[in-house]
């Protein structure tokens, strides 16, 4: 219940709603008490005048009485149905304040939630399903809007229906109140005990739940490998085992449920049959009319409801609980990289000093940079070239600040980067990842992603740079083209051409590929690098590759393997040096040569 605690903070914001709800279910409650004693009264005052009645038989008078008698029965009739009305027209008012209110608390702390998954950095993805994420953030977060509404309000309406039906019933005749209440401390104990099979039940289903989701978001994002491995008996079976392990579980809850519901119902009945007992005897000493005894089974007939409502309430509190508990753990991470106390908002004009990096990974403690060493002024063109796995991903993550470096700096314009505003960085440098990532709408919106207020013509330049505009006027809908769930509908070099547009449609200062050509043809990739050439000319360029651009002419050519720096030159005099980087120029020059041969048209 402790987790439950930090949801305090929503019911002081909205605390006019919650206090004009409590109001609402004072309000409802008052017909409801004031029902029972006009059944009373109404059935002492009809038993009194049935004698009368009888001694007026045959009289003239006995038809007049007859009259006053209905005429009397049915005012009280028209009594309790407006009672009823209202009673009616204040529990509408009542859900509308802590129902609606409920709906507000779900709003804010979805948003809440989703605005800290924004803020944790790239390590936290790194080490948490999606899947288990997607379910915090709707079933989680649907369980706890169950606490806040509905079980709020059954909460309070059960306290003001309980306090003030014993009150009354108190006063009418406090022998028969605890007789008739006797069952109730037997139907705390079984709650409480049931409480906390629901509780650790709950716990486990919303586990079980969030291994689900993610085993179908794994599937659902992998099914072209899973259908080109023939493996979907296989994938089915997994999500069957998964399946069958949380209905086991939902099925060991309903049953305890099943019991628990009849359990307070026949508790409920014991209090029924009890106060006709007591009261039947009491009335024949004549201690309590027979309107008390029908006053007392329709208090114990409204308390039914609330009564048994404890459970599902107690049900859903002990769920909320749970999945309050699991948002907790996420909402109480804080990230690694976050800005500084004092950070600035420098306008970078593109020199990057990067001094004795060394950067280890914390969850598989491989060591991707070793005292990196390397400065690029404003407007150079710098490529750092390398086989896959020597650390320029990294680096590229490091210079946009995904990570930080456990040794070393880097400055930007001779600022640490760590007194850099994190967003006001990221805003002034372009990244094009390795991994390219579109989002499912239409391809002018996924290069505008980077200024949403660019024009269609800025757009269109900027595809143009990138060599894809052709493509995309061919599509029948052109710019319009819907591109499907991560660009499914198009190939891999179009997704990486729209990436490139993308970037280069926000035009900052800096600018940084990391392997973005590598699903293109040699055709498109001199296309694309001659145009980039006029769009770097004053920028400062990073161009992370595995292959070697020789009609690029950059300023600085860097050599990485296995973290660190092995050569360092410009391009001429890498090849003059005849050291790695020659050699891996020579092998690719080959493979060309090779490819050429075997291509339509050559002898």
């Amino acid at each position: 219940m402790s987790h439950l605690k930090s949801l305090n903070k929503y019911f002081v914001r909205y605390k006019w709603r919650l206090l004009l709800g409590i109001a609402f279910v004072i309000l409802s409650n008052i017909p409801a008490v004031v029902q029972p004693q006009v059944i009373r009264y109404v059935i002492d005052l009809t038993e009194e005048n049935i004698g009368f009645y009888r001694i007026l038989n045959g009289s003239m008078l006995q038809p007049v009485y007859l009259k006053f008698l209905t005429s009397v029965i049915a005012y009280f009739g028209v009594v309790m149905l407006l009672l009823a009305l209202l009673r009616g027209l204040f529990m509408f008012f009542m859900r509308q304040t802590l129902i609606v209110m409920s709906r507000y608390i779900e709003y804010d702390l979805k948003n809440e939630i989703y605005q800290h998954y924004q803020e944790l950095d790239l390590m936290f993805y790194k080490t948490h399903n999606i899947g288990d994420l997607m379910n915090r953030i709707t079933e989680d977060v649907s369980r706890v809007r169950m606490y806040v509404g509905p079980a709020l309000m059954y909460s309070v309406n059960l306290f003001f229906t309980i306090v003030m039906t014993v009150y009354v019933m108190w006063q009418v005749n406090v022998k028969l109140t605890l007789f008739t209440l006797a069952p109730l401390p037997f139907l705390a104990l079984t709650i409480y005990y049931v409480n906390r099979i629901i509780h650790k039940r709950s716990e486990r289903i919303q586990a079980e739940l969030s291994n689900l989701t993610t085993i179908a978001q794994e599937n659902y994002s992998g099914i072209r490998v899973i259908k080109s491995y023939t493996q979907e008996e296989a994938t089915a079976e997994h999500f069957r085992e998964a399946c069958e392990r949380y209905k086991i579980s939902a099925l060991y809850l309903a049953r305890t449920e099943a019991i628990y519901f009849p359990s307070m119902l026949l508790l409920i009945g014991l209090s029924t049959l009890i106060t006709i007992l007591i009261g039947g005897i009491q009335a024949i000493h004549g201690t309590v009319t027979i309107g008390s005894i029908a006053e007392f089974v329709v208090y114990v007939n409204m308390l039914t409801w609330p009564v048994a409502s404890i459970g599902s309430v107690a049900s859903m509190i002990q769920r909320a609980s749970a999945s309050q508990k699991r948002i907790n753990e996420f909402m109480q991470m804080q990230p690694l990289v976050r800005n500084h106390p004092h950070a600035v908002k420098p306008v970078l004009k593109g020199d990057i000093d990067i001094r004795h990096l060394t950067f280890t990974y914390p969850n598989t403690g491989r060591t991707a940079l070793k005292d990196f060493t390397l400065h690029i002024r404003p407007g150079e063109k710098v490529a750092i070239v390398g086989r896959i796995g020597c650390g320029k991903t990294t680096l590229t993550h490091l210079l946009i600040r995904m990570y930080d470096p456990q040794q070393g700096e880097i400055l930007y314009d001779g600022i640490p980067i760590q007194q850099i505003e994190l967003s006001w960085l990221r805003q002034q440098i372009s990244y094009v990842p390795q991994d390219v990532f579109l989002f499912s709408d239409t391809i002018a919106n996924n290069i505008r992603y980077a200024r949403p207020d660019a024009s269609l013509e800025e757009v269109r330049a900027a595809a143009r740079a990138a060599s894809i505009d052709r493509e995309i006027m061919e599509f029948p809908q052109q710019y319009d083209t819907l591109v499907g769930e991560r660009g499914v509908t198009l190939s891999g070099g179009q997704k990486q051409r729209i990436s490139i547009a993308r970037a280069l449609l926000k035009n900052p200062n800096i600018l940084i590929f990391d392997d973005c050509l590598s699903a293109v043809d040699a055709r498109t990739e001199k296309e694309i690098l001659d145009n980039l050439y006029q769009f770097l000319r004053d920028k400062t360029a990073i161009i992370i590759t595995h292959r070697i651009f020789a009609l690029f002419d950059f300023d600085q050519v860097v050599v990485m393997d296995q973290g660190k720096i092995i050569e360092q030159g410009t391009h001429e005099s890498l090849l003059a040096k005849g050291g790695y980087y020659a050699a891996l120029y020579a092998r690719q020059q080959s493979t060309q040569d090779q490819t050429a041969d075997i291509l339509p048209g050559k002898a």
